[in-house]
C-alpha cells in the first residue's frame, strides 16, 4: 500500500442517484450504485459517487499479467476503480486481434462519497500525501452535494436497436458449437449476439443509467465517463471479492436463465422450472469448476469450497441460477493475483476455458469491455476488492456530438442446446436494456 493519508468525514444521508445526476457531465464522473435505486437488490450495500481523478491509465497491457499495472505506486493506495477488456483475458487463447475498446482503463480518484445504504449513511473519503491534502479531498466531496439533481426518468434516448446479424446467423453459431461439443472438441461455450446504433441528437449516456435506475437497478449498476467513451452497466454478476485483512475471495457465476413472466404464476413457474432444469445445473456445475480451478491457483490449498449451489435470484427481466464459491488467498497474494488467476471469468467463457475462447472467436468479433470486469480497490479506504462481470452493458463512444453505442447478450451453449431457445434466451436478457435505449 502507498504511504497516503485516509480521511473520512460523516455527512447526513443523501441520494447517491441524485448526487451522480448532478455531477455526470464531469471528467471521469463515475457511479457505481448498489441496486441503482434498490440498494437491497441482491445484497448490494454500498454505493460510490466521484469525478475528475488524479491519476489515469489508458491503454495496452501484457496479457500475460494484465493486472501489472496495480502494482504500480500510483495506484497501490485505495481509491481506485479499472476496466479490463475481455479481449485482454482471451487473447493467450486467440491471439490479438483488434481493438475496439482500451485494453485497461485504470484511475484513482482522491476524493470520493461513499454510501451505506444498510445504515443509511453518507462517509466523504479524501486522500492525500500528508493530513491536509486528505482534509481538502474531503472537502471537495462535501462540496458535490451542492451539486445535487433530482433524477427523473427521461424518454428513450434512441429511435432504434438493431442486431448487428440476423437471428438466423446466431442460431447457426449456436449449431456449429453444438456440433464442436459432439466432436469432443469443448463442453461448454458461451456465445454473443451485438446490437449497435446512435443516440438522438442532444442525448447523453446517462439517460441510459437513468431509465436503467427507475425500478430495474441491478447490484453491480454503473456508469463512468471518461473522455470522448463512458459505459453503462446493470450487471447482476459479482466477478470477484477480495479482502486482504483475511485473505478471503468469493466469486458467484451465473449460469441458466429463465424471463420473468408478468402473471405470478407463471412467473413462478418459471422460477421452478429454471431450479430444476437438469440442463441448467449442469451448464452451471461445470462453470463452479471451471472457477474453482482458477481460484485454485491464488489460494491456499484446501480452502477452495463451494458454499451455495444452484440458488435462484429473481431479477427484474430473468431469473439467473446462481452459486457462490469462495477460498482464502494465500500469503502474499494481492488483489492483482486474485484477479489475474481469474481472468476472464469463466462464466462467459467456458469450459475447458481456453478451447472455448478460441471458438468464441470464430463466431464473434472483438468484445472489448462486455464480459470483461469492471472493479474497484479500496474505495471506502481499506484494502477490499470488488470486481463486476460486465454484462448487461453498453458502450458508448461519441462521433462529433453525438453518441453510438453497443450492447451484447450471450446464452451458454452445451451439447443439448437449441439454437432457438438460445436466441430466446439472448433477448430476454437484453430486454432490461433495450428497454433503457429505445421504445422501439
Amino acid at each position: 500500500m502507498s504511504g497516503d493519508v485516509v480521511r473520512r468525514r460523516r455527512l447526513d444521508w443523501r441520494d447517491p442517484l441524485a448526487v451522480a445526476a448532478g455531477l455526470n457531465r464531469r471528467e471521469g464522473a463515475l457511479a457505481l450504485l448498489a441496486g441503482a435505486g434498490d440498494p437491497a437488490a441482491h445484497g448490494g450495500r454500498w454505493s460510490y459517487v466521484a469525478c475528475e481523478p488524479d491519476r489515469t491509465y489508458v491503454g495496452p497491457v501484457d496479457a500475460q499479467a494484465p493486472f501489472a499495472v496495480l502494482r504500480d505506486p500510483g495506484f497501490a493506495g485505495g481509491g481506485v476503480v479499472g476496466l479490463m477488456s475481455y479481449d485482454v483475458g482471451a487473447r493467450p487463447a486467440t491471439g490479438r486481434r483488434g481493438t475496439v475498446w482500451p485494453d485497461l482503463t485504470l484511475v484513482r480518484y482522491p476524493a470520493m462519497l461513499a454510501f451505506d445504504h444498510a445504515e443509511r449513511a453518507l462517509v466523504a473519503i479524501g486522500r492525500g500525501g500528508e493530513a491536509v491534502s486528505a482534509e481538502v479531498q474531503v472537502e471537495r466531496a462535501v462540496a458535490w452535494l451542492g451539486s445535487m439533481l433530482e433524477p427523473s426518468v427521461p424518454s428513450a434516448p434512441a429511435s432504434g436497436f438493431a442486431a448487428e446479424e440476423a437471428p438466423a446467423v446466431y442460431e447457426a453459431a449456436v449449431a456449429d458449437v453444438v456440433a464442436r461439443i459432439g466432436a469432443g472438441e469443448l463442453f461448454q461455450a458461451n456465445i454473443a449476439r451485438a446490437w449497435r446504433g446512435r443516440l438522438d441528437e442532444g442525448r447523453d449516456p446517462f439517460d441510459v443509467f437513468l431509465r436503467l435506475s427507475a425500478g430495474r437497478g441491478a447490484a453491480y449498476g454503473a456508469f463512468w465517463r471518461l473522455g470522448e467513451r463512458a459505459l453503462v452497466s446493470n450487471s447482476p454478476e459479482l466477478f470477484l471479492t477480495f479482502d486482504a485483512s483475511d485473505g478471503r475471495i468469493e466469486t458467484r457465476p451465473i449460469k441458466g436463465t429463465r424471463p420473468r413472466d408478468a402473471n405470478p404464476a407463471r412467473d413462478a413457474a418459471l422460477a421452478a422450472e429454471l431450479s430444476a432444469s437438469a440442463k441448467d445445473r449442469a451448464e452451471n456445475l461445470m462453470i463452479v469448476d471451471l472457477m474453482r480451478n482458477d481460484l485454485a491457483r491464488a489460494a491456499l490449498p484446501g480452502t477452495v469450497q463451494v458454499e451455495r449451489l444452484f440458488e435462484v435470484e429473481s431479477h427484474p427481466t430473468v431469473h439467473h441460477l446462481v452459486s457462490t464459491v469462495t477460498a482464502v488467498a494465500r500469503p502474499g497474494v494481492e488483489a492483482a493475483g486474485v484477479l489475474e488467476a481469474a481472468f476472464p471469468p469463466g462464466s462467459i467463457t467456458g469450459a475447458p476455458k481456453h478451447q472455448a475462447m478460441k471458438v468464441i472467436a470464430t463466431h464473434e468479433p472483438p468484445r472489448g469491455p462486455w464480459c470483461g470486469s469492471l472493479f474497484a480497490l479500496g474505495l471506502a479506504g481499506d484494502e477490499s476488492l470488488t470486481a463486476s462481470v460486465l454484462i448487461r452493458t453498453a458502450t458508448f463512444v461519441r462521433e462529433g456530438e453525438d453518441w453510438t453505442w453497443r450492447a451484447l447478450a450471450g446464452a451458454g451453449i452445451v451439447a443439448d442446446s437449441d439454437p432457438r431457445a438460445e436466441r430466446l434466451e439472448t433477448e430476454a436478457k437484453i430486454r432490461a436494456l433495450k428497454d433503457a435505449i429505445s421504445d422501439v
